[in-house]
């Protein structure tokens, strides 16, 4: 009876740890949402202040990617998790890595506004609101499927990608045409490059934790796989 006892209060204990490592990657999420956020604001209305804080608090998201690397190891150590619980933290690993590289993705951003806010610049030469407003959408949507563990919709988030991709492309395309009608611009389009390729890097971070949602829930690993054949395997 004690032995019962004993191995009830543990896996007591363990999901009670899991649960909170959940909790905290759910907590990174949202502070990394609210940079995202920040940042294309920041960008938008070239508010030096505000694109301030967006680089100030990228230690923090630095800090809590570590933190939690530091505790998923802990458990595995002390644990030794096995098939789903294993997964999980496996993925929690994977989405802190993607969390903390969209983080970088929002400083890029509030550099650009905060540069030429200081060189006292007009805005952006092609506006990137449309796909600022994409990319936030997508987080915010990649992070409730995380959340819930939704793999159905994070199977739907993931193609959600080739449409931001298609929205970066076309600014890309509008780039061109002012390079190639007045070379002066170049700097000008620059800026503009390094913000919209910041924002296609947010969809893309999106896209890998929504594979790593699938893997927990279905033990399948999709990456490098289009997403017929993801459809057609996990028959979502």
């Amino acid at each position: 009876m004690e032995n019962m006892n004993l191995n009830k209060h543990i896996s007591g204990q363990f999901s009670a740890e899991l649960d909170d490592i959940r909790n905290r990657v759910l907590t990174m999420g949202g502070l990394v949402e609210r940079q995202l956020e920040e940042s294309l604001n920041a960008l938008s209305a070239l508010d030096a202040e505000l694109a301030q804080k967006v680089i100030a608090g990228d230690h923090q998201v630095n800090g809590m990617e570590v933190a939690i690397d530091e505790e998923c190891a802990r458990i595995i150590a002390k644990r030794q998790p096995a098939a789903s619980d294993l997964r999980l933290i496996i993925s929690i690993t994977k989405t802190i890595t993607d969390l903390e590289r969209i983080g970088d993705a929002c400083v890029r951003i509030a550099k650009t506004a905060l540069d030429k806010r200081l060189k006292n610049q007009k805005p952006l030469l092609v506006s990137i609101e449309n796909m600022g407003r994409h990319a936030t959408r997508m987080l915010h949507a990649t992070l409730d499927a995380l959340a819930r563990m939704d793999a159905e919709v994070a199977l739907e988030l993931h193609k959600e990608d080739s449409k931001l991709d298609r929205e970066y492309e076309g600014i890309i395309r509008q780039l061109m045409t002012y390079m190639m009608e007045d070379p002066r611009a170049i700097p000008e389009v620059l800026d503009v490059l390094w913000a919209a390729r910041a924002v296609e890097r947010v969809g893309d971070r999106c896209q890998n934790i929504c594979e790593y949602i699938i893997y927990y829930v279905k033990g399948k690993d999709v990456r490098h796989t289009s997403y017929e054949e993801m459809e057609k395997d996990l028959n979502l």
